[in-house]
């Protein structure tokens, strides 16, 4: 009987864990570990640039972008745009024009087909196996009258066949949330005001440190564990405990007393930590190639 130890190999079950342990010495099979916190962007920051925002904005949505970062890339996806649909255009034009040429030859080659069968009518009769000219009448080769120089060589580089180009597909001319993959406007993204907190024997600089911000109601220090969400009326950021026990009493703003709806409370979309699950994205693949039987 052996001793049941951790590294114990009599056993008669392959177990999980060596499983695993021998996929990641070998190399193969996909790998799974779960995000860390220094991997998760904090809830402060933009979703393009990952830094701290100067002058935030958030979507429909709930993401959070930087204003300058979220113009140049809109910017950039129309200049794309714009380039795309003028090579759209010119192979459509070319395409068309492909095409007419195409008909044009297919009417000359019928016009020519029908004269040469004109010319071949005789009044009297041939006899097409009596040699003419040294000949033994008609060859069957493919090679005769000058087909040989027609057919295709690939030790001849001008008889090589070619590789057909990229057919260009018609841009969409919407311009998508590089976040959602969905129709993104400039007019749709919202002004967001963070309520910064205030605390006179801190002395770090803004950025360095970890409580930067805090609900503009119950003065609540936010932050990746605390769920939050945007009033798009003014841009305020409140914690959704705020919401749910102050602002869905009587749906009005508790700053300026206006009337609110269910569309105009936005939850702002949060980077996770290690060890609580806040959003879905918190787990890494690494897909490698797989070992069969």
């Amino acid at each position: 009987m052996t001793r049941h130890a951790r590294n114990c190999t009599a056993g008669a079950v392959y177990t999980y864990h060596e499983k695993k342990k021998d996929a990641e010495a070998s190399g193969y099979g996909t790998q799974n570990q779960r995000v860390g916190k220094d991997s998760v962007k904090n809830f402060d920051c933009c979703c393009l640039t990952l830094q701290p925002c100067r002058d935030p904005v958030v979507t429909s949505e709930g993401y959070l972008f930087d204003k300058e970062a979220i113009l140049e890339y809109i910017v950039r996806k129309k200049n794309e745009i714009s380039r795309k649909t003028k090579e759209y255009e010119k192979q459509k034009k070319k395409e068309e024009s492909e095409l007419a040429e195409l008909a044009a030859a297919e009417k000359a080659s019928k016009l020519n087909s029908f004269v040469k069968s004109e010319n071949n009518i005789v009044s009297s009769p041939r006899d097409v196996f009596k040699k003419e000219n040294g000949n033994d009448g008609p060859s069957v080769s493919n090679m005769a009258g000058g087909k040989a120089k027609h057919l295709p060589s690939f030790w001849i580089p001008s008889k090589t066949p070619e590789a057909r180009k990229t057919k260009v597909e018609k841009p969409d001319k919407n311009v998508l949330c590089p976040m959602t993959g969905k129709p993104l406007k400039l007019k749709d993204l919202i002004d967001v005001k963070f309520t910064e907190v205030k605390d006179p024997d801190d002395k770090k600089s803004h950025l360095v440190k970890e409580n930067r911000y805090m609900c503009a109601v119950t003065h609540d220090v936010l932050s990746n564990a605390v769920p939050c969400a945007v009033l798009r009326p003014t841009g305020d950021v409140v914690t959704m405990e705020c919401v749910e026990k102050l602002i869905k009493k009587d749906w009005i703003h508790p700053l300026t007393n206006e009337k609110l709806t269910e569309k105009d409370i936005i939850p702002l979309q949060r980077g996770g930590t290690g060890y609580s699950k806040t959003n879905e994205n918190l787990e890494g693949k690494h897909e490698r190639p797989v070992l069969q039987a």
